[in-house]
This record gives C-alpha cells, sequence and structure tokens, in this order.
C-alpha cells in the first residue's frame, strides 16, 4: 500500500509503501476513495496545539506516535475482511462503505453509553493510529462501518462527500446538538469554513434559528449566505459585537459555536452572549481564555466544549445527506502526492469548503 506518512512534525509528508496488511477476526481492510483533509491534521503535522500562556502542548504527550499516516475521514471500497465478518456474512469484497474513525478502548463509561468520541483511551484512526492518508486502512472491527453502496450507486452522494460526514458534518451535528437550539434563538457560528458551512446548514434545517456567521474572509462568508445564514459579519472590517447586537435586537445570542476556539476569538465570543445563553467551543486553534467569574453565575452562562459526534449521530447524518436536507461542500481534490500541499492550502486559509484526498 502506498501511503502519505507524517514522520516528524513540521516536515513535508513522505510518501511512503508497505505490503498491504491482513485482516484477521472482525478486522476489515479498506481501499480508500477520499479521505479528508481536516485542521486536525494540521496540528499533528506541526507535532501540537497551542496552550495557554504561549505554551506548547505536544501531541505526543497525548500519545500521538510517529511516524503516522493522518486522515480520519475516509470513504472507500471493502477489500478484505477478516474470518469473523467472513462468518456473519455482514460485509463483503466490494461494498462501499463509510468509515467511523473515532474509535474507544471499548471500557471506559463513555464508550459503554455508545460516546466512544470521549473514549478516556481513544484509539482514533489517523491520530492514535494509522488512519485515510493512504489507498488502504485497517478498520479494526466491522461495528464501524456503514453501508453506503446503495448511496453510492444511486447518485446520493459520492465518496468525496460521503467521507467528510465523519468529522467534518459529524463535528458540526454534535456542536448544534450541544447548543441546544430552539426555533426563536439567534445563533452566532464563527468560522465560516467546512465545518461552519455545515453548522449553518444543520441549524437552519433541524432547529430554524436565526443564524450570524463571522468570519474574515468575504469569499468564506459569501458560502456562508448561500449556505442559509440569515446576517454575516466580517470580524476584520467591522464592529463584530456591534453588528451581532444589532442583528438581534441588542440582546445579544442565545448561542455561539466558536469553530475558532482561539484567544480572540473566544474573547468575542463572551461578548456576543445574552442572559442564558450557550458558549459552545469546538475548534483547536489553542490558547487559554479569561472570564469573569460574577458574569457567570448572574447570566446563567453555560460554557461546552464538544468534541466530534458518535457513531449513532453519523448515522443520522448519512440519512439528512441522502435525504437532501444537507449537502456538504467539497471545494478542492488532491491526490496523495500533493498531502503536504492540500495541509498547506488548509493552514492558509484557502479552501472554501472541505478538501479531499483522493488516493
Amino acid at each position: 500500500m502506498k501511503s502519505a506518512s507524517i514522520t516528524k512534525p513540521k516536515s513535508p509528508l513522505e510518501i511512503v509503501s508497505k505490503e498491504n496488511p491482513k485482516p484477521i477476526g472482525s478486522q476489515v481492510l479498506v481501499r480508500v476513495e477520499a479521505c479528508g483533509v481536516c485542521h486536525s491534521d494540521i496540528h499533528l503535522w506541526e507535532g501540537g496545539y497551542e496552550g495557554p500562556d504561549g505554551e506548547f502542548l505536544k501531541a505526543t504527550d497525548r500519545g500521538v506516535r510517529y511516524p503516522l499516516i493522518p486522515g480520519h475521514e475516509i470513504a472507500g471500497v471493502v477489500e478484505e475482511v477478516g474470518e469473523e465478518v467472513s462468518s456473519l456474512n455482514i460485509f463483503k469484497k466490494n461494498n462501499k462503505v463509510l468509515v467511523y474513525p473515532w474509535i474507544g478502548e471499548g471500557m471506559c463509561p463513555a464508550c459503554r453509553e455508545g460516546d466512544e468520541n470521549l473514549c478516556d483511551k481513544p484509539r482514533s484512526l489517523g491520530i492514535y493510529n494509522d488512519g485515510g492518508y493512504s489507498d488502504y486502512v485497517l478498520v479494526p472491527n466491522y461495528r464501524y462501518l456503514l453501508d453506503i453502496t446503495n448511496d453510492i450507486e444511486t447518485g446520493s452522494f459520492d465518496a468525496s462527500t460521503a467521507c467528510t460526514l465523519t468529522c467534518s458534518s459529524l463535528t458540526a451535528y454534535g456542536a448544534i446538538n450541544n447548543a441546544n437550539l430552539k426555533p426563536y434563538d439567534n445563533a452566532v457560528i464563527i468560522g465560516a469554513g467546512g465545518l461552519g458551512l455545515m453548522a449553518i446548514q444543520l441549524a437552519k434545517a433541524i432547529t430554524g434559528s436565526t443564524v450570524i456567521a463571522m468570519d474574515l474572509d468575504d469569499n468564506k462568508l459569501k458560502a456562508a449566505k448561500q449556505n442559509g445564514a440569515d446576517f454575516i459579519v466580517n470580524s476584520k472590517k467591522e464592529n463584530a459585537v456591534a453588528a451581532v447586537m444589532e442583528a438581534t435586537q441588542r440582546l445579544g445570542a442565545d448561542a455561539v459555536i466558536d469553530f475558532v476556539n482561539s484567544s480572540k476569538s473566544t474573547e468575542v465570543d463572551m461578548q456576543l452572549l445574552r442572559k442564558r445563553a450557550r458558549l459552545v467551543l469546538v475548534g483547536l486553534y489553542g490558547g487559554a481564555i479569561k472570564l469573569n467569574l460574577l458574569s457567570m453565575p448572574t447570566r446563567a452562562y453555560k460554557l461546552i466544549g464538544s468534541y466530534t459526534g458518535n457513531i449513532a449521530q453519523l448515522a443520522e447524518l448519512v440519512s439528512l445527506t441522502r435525504r437532501g436536507v444537507i449537502k456538504p461542500l467539497v471545494s478542492d481534490k488532491f491526490n496523495l502526492n500533493q498531502a503536504t500541499e492540500a495541509l498547506s492550502k488548509l493552514k492558509e486559509g484557502k479552501i472554501v469548503g472541505r478538501g479531499v484526498i483522493k488516493p
């Protein structure tokens, strides 16, 4: 198999070749047709995240080991199955599948409740185990696969669209659920990249909330408007707080969903909240936040961290996409040799929507 590997942080990804792994037991070998390029891949490539007071939090301190084949948004075709899968007659060669990458160790309270994305000892593909920047990926258990053969064959969506559901769309869906939006709510969505655009679609389709999209890039804000945002705010060119207050009759936002989650963005977030508001922090940009501790109880804010979603929510997203309720935006496609270029372009903010690697 041929893969793009992070051999060491901040170095170009290397194309490496080795024999295809042989699936045993409950394992399934999937031939990758498309793998989304995610901001968390950038952090793995850079070796970590920004912490409080400028501290650099190393990915290796979280259990990441290099060399690593990144990529956790995976859609592909079953190539070979282990003997257990074969005996159960569940997945067969050439079935088209979506891979749920947020794999847990199975025994912690989160895993027992079906929230493997919040496992205490995660084993996620593309982060703690080799992922989809490759022409093949070994999935540890068939239960992490969703059969989308019929969807692909009937044209409901293609592999490039499907792969983005497993992180970009799933993360947005989890954030929308955590924000607990109501039809009469005003929701501010910070960041109009792939996740933000999907969150706008979901918020409008599922809750009917008024959505205010905020970004620094006019092209992304134009896409936000096309995807259903009621108001757009370029926080680089105008007073973001004043613009949101004007759009909400000076009440402020009932919910703010921050897909950037940096020190600068959260400083603005806190100024946008009305009483009883929910602030949902999603992005992994990093840094620190200062809180007025008096205002937390007196204004009854809720501060919520949101990390992807569970496999049941992924199945719901597949259904929403199948019925045309949401339409993931894939704007850029790359081959495996362009993996470093794909990460660089995403880091520079030059991808509107989602970039996808097609090995």
